[in-house]
C-alpha cells in the first residue's frame, strides 16, 4: 500500500497536496521535547526534506518526554541519534544533522533555505533570533513553549505578524523545564500541534495558521485560540541578538557570567558585572559606544539591557553564548 494514501484521502491533500509536502524543505530548531514529536509526524507526513539543528547530546534525566531516544542513543548528539531513528520511520525524508545551536551567525542561511522554520528549541534567545530572521526574509515560523501543563504554539511572520509583535517583552519569571518540571504528554501535545499548523502551511490551507495562536492548559483541559493577523510590529528592535563574530573593536562587551560560569570571557577587556549593577544605575557606559550584554542564554542579559535602557540612551545589544566550549 502507498505510505501516504490515508492522508491523501483528504480532499484537503490529495496527490497535488502531498507533492507540495514531499518537495518541502522544513528547518526543524531543537530536538528535544517539541522537536520529538514533530519531527515524527513531519516525518511521517512524506516532508522531503528537513534540517535540524541542535547541540545537545541526548540525556538520561528528559527521556521522559523525548521519546524519539532510547537508552542506546544516550551520549549522541541529539540530531544525529534523530536522524537515525527517522531514518527508520521514512527512509524517503532527508534529514540533514547540524550539532550546532542556532545564532544570529547561522540563523540568515538556514532559514534561507528552508520553506518554513519551527521553533522546538525551548529557548527564548532562538526564538527572537528565528523570528526576527523569518520576519526579514519573509518565512513562516511556527513556534511554540510548553511548561509544567501549559504552554501555547502559534505561526507567525511569513504575512503574519512576527513574534516580537506578540511578546515585545519577557515576562517577569521566566522558569525552565529544569525548574518548573514539565510532563511528556505535554510537550508531545505541542510538537504534534506544530507539526499540524506546517503542513497546514505548506498545503496552503484556509484558515491559514500563521496569525494564529492556541493556548492550553493541560490541567484543565481548556484550549483557546485567537487570531493576531493586524498586532503592529514595534518600530525598531530594541536589543537585537548578534553573534560574537559581529562584535566591534568598539564595543563595551558586559560578562554578566561569573568566573565559575565562564572563566574566560568572549573577550578579555569585557567588564564583568551583574544585572543588579544596572537596576542600581551604578554603571554609566561611556556615549558613542554600543553596550553588548553577554551571558548563557539571553535572558540575563536582556534584562540587564532592559535596566541599563531606563537610564543610557545609547545603543544595546545581547549574546546569547550558551556553554563554555
Amino acid at each position: 500500500m502507498n505510505r501516504y494514501a490515508r492522508q491523501e484521502i483528504l480532499p484537503e491533500v490529495g496527490g497535488k497536496g502531498q507533492e507540495k509536502i514531499r518537495k518541502a524543505h522544513v528547518l526543524v530548531v531543537g530536538a528535544g521535547g517539541l522537536g520529538c514529536p514533530a519531527l515524527q509526524y513531519l516525518v511521517g507526513a512524506g516532508v522531503g526534506r528537513i534540517t535540524l539543528v541542535d547541540p545537545d547530546i541526548v540525556d538520561r534525566g528528559n527521556l521522559h518526554r523525548q521519546p524519539l531516544y532510547g537508552e542506546r542513543s544516550l551520549g549522541q548528539p541529539k540530531t544525529l541519534a534523530a536522524r537515525d531513528a527517522l531514518r527508520d520511520l521514512n527512509p524517503e525524508t532527508e534529514v540533514t544533522s547540524v550539532v550546532a545551536a542556532l545564532d544570529p551567525a547561522n540563523a540568515e542561511r538556514l532559514v534561507g533555505e528552508a520553506d518554513i522554520a519551527m521553533d522546538c528549541a525551548d529557548s527564548f534567545a532562538a526564538s527572537y533570533i528565528l523570528s526576527d530572521t523569518c520576519h526579514a526574509l519573509g518565512k513562516p515560523l511556527i513556534s511554540a513553549s510548553a511548561l509544567g501543563l501549559t504552554g501555547y504554539v502559534g505561526g507567525f511572520c511569513g504575512g503574519a505578524p512576527s513574534l516580537r509583535a506578540i511578546f515585545p517583552d519577557l515576562p517577569r519569571t521566566l522558569a525552565t523545564c529544569a525548574t518548573a518540571g514539565v510532563l511528556g504528554p505535554v510537550v508531545g501535545t505541542f510538537g504534534a500541534l506544530q507539526a499540524q499548523m506546517a503542513l497546514a502551511v505548506l498545503l496552503g490551507l484556509e484558515p491559514s495558521p500563521l496569525g494564529n495562536m492556541i493556548s492550553v492548559d493541560l490541567k484543565r483541559f481548556s484550549f483557546r485560540s485567537f487570531r493576531f493577523d493586524n498586532a503592529p510590529e514595534p518600530e525598531r528592535i530594541p536589543f537585537p541578538f548578534i553573534a560574537p563574530a559581529a562584535l566591534r573593536d568598539d564595543d563595551l562587551l558586559v560578562e554578566l557570567r561569573g568566573t565559575d560560569e565562564a572563566p574566560q570571557s568572549l573577550r578579555t577587556d569585557a567588564l564583568r558585572a551583574s544585572v543588579n549593577q544596572f537596576h542600581a544605575e551604578s554603571i554609566v557606559p561611556p556615549d558613542g559606544r554600543r553596550v553588548v550584554m553577554c551571558c548563557r542564554s539571553g535572558l540575563r542579559a536582556w534584562r540587564a539591557a532592559s535596566a541599563l535602557k531606563r537610564y543610557w540612551p545609547g545603543e544595546i545589544a545581547l549574546i546569547a553564548a550558551g556553554d563554555p566550549n
